[in-house]
């Protein structure tokens, strides 16, 4: 411990991302170092998982050490490896031989120092990523999900207590989102491609379906958005029309497709489930970095009078020091993992 408080030291290694955090009592971030692997995956257009894992592996030890220092200067002293009390990590989802990295390297120092290991949910940590930000935060609350793998609306009843209400029945947002930057030739990653490309147009100019399904569900389904982008570039190519002078438009319309109703339906679940939630929507994940995302949920939360609540955009990305609040809160709940613990392809929320 560090003056009667918790340390956490926390890794995340699910995607491409190889970071480590130290957290004291769970909401103040002593350091969260990120090294990040986007320019190497850009040549492919996406992840390559052999060759994330095989740089996961060249960056743990030195992102840890790391993390210790700054951590060590944050706090004013030497934090030594005794002071740590709880080793989170996440456990997934995410690329199995990239999580093992993470998870061999939060096992070893566990059996080392003698301290409890605490696999994390890697939404769970997005999740968490908000009582870093906004330390007035306590569940019950409704939280809105958007990132590359989903698209979730969720109850927090507890801090470590989850319900899904509606989930995206095909592609998650940011999968939509690097499907069509690649039909627009705009590169990888695609979230903030389009974001950017999308201030240049006009949402109104090329109008896409909005997919709603059935009344009253809060499922999310954003393939036909995708499908709609594709075919619309190819007839206007077919036709002699397209000329890149429309991709600006063409992003803009796609990306106000997606938000209405990623917006629309994260409101009337707040407005929904406001006797036991409260007024309040909690926003993670990757896409919750998108510019008009974050407007068009400011705007309607003052209208209807939602507390809102959204994580700057470095803790929106993958990050280790969310993974340490989610850990925290197990631990303080008494949810511990042994070193059997295993990596997780897919694990419900």
């Amino acid at each position: 411990m560090l003056d009667g408080k918790i340390l956490t030291m926390a890794f995340e290694s699910s995607c491409d991302e190889t970071s480590a955090a130290f957290v004291l009592e769970g909401r103040e971030v002593l350091s969260n170092i990120i090294s990040s692997q986007i320019d190497i995956h850009k040549e492919f257009g996406g992840v390559v998982p052999e060759i994330a894992s095989r740089h996961h592996l060249s960056n743990i030890n030195w992102v840890t050490e790391k993390a210790r220092k700054a951590a060590s200067e944050k706090y004013g002293r030497t934090i030594a490896w005794d002071d740590v009390d709880i080793v989170g990590v996440t456990k997934g989802p995410g690329l199995v031989g990239a999580l093992l990295i993470g998870i061999a390297t939060a096992k070893a120092f566990a059996a080392v120092l003698g301290r409890p290991l605490v696999g994390v949910h890697h939404i769970h940590g997005h999740i968490s990523a908000n009582y870093i930000e906004h330390k007035d935060l306590k569940p019950p609350f409704t939280a809105l999900v958007v990132s590359g793998g989903h698209t979730s609306l969720v109850r927090a009843d507890d801090y470590d207590s989850f319900t899904v209400i509606g989930e995206t029945r095909d592609d998650a947002a940011g999968e939509a989102y690097d499907k069509v930057a690649r039909v627009l030739g705009l590169g990888y990653p695609g979230g903030p491609l389009i974001d950017e490309t999308a201030k240049k147009g006009d949402p109104g100019a090329v109008e896409f379906k909005r997919v709603f399904l059935e009344k009253g569900s809060y499922d999310f389904s954003f393939s036909g958005i995708k499908t709609g982008v594709l075919n619309y570039v190819n007839s206007e190519k077919q036709a002699g029309r397209w000329d890149y002078s429309q991709i600006s438009d063409v992003a803009a319309g796609f990306q106000q497709a997606v938000l209405d109703v990623i917006v629309t339906k994260a409101i009337a679940a707040v407005k929904e489930n406001s006797g036991t939630m409260g007024r309040k929507l909690v926003v993670a994940g990757g896409v919750a970095a998108n510019s008009r995302l974050r407007e068009m949920l400011t705007s309607e939360c003052e209208k209807e009078d939602i507390r809102l609540y959204i994580p700057s955009p470095v803790l929106c990305t993958d990050n280790a020091a969310m993974i340490g609040c989610a850990a925290y809160y197990r631990y303080k709940a008494g949810k511990t993992d042994g070193l059997s613990m295993d990596a997780y392809a897919s694990i419900p929320i």
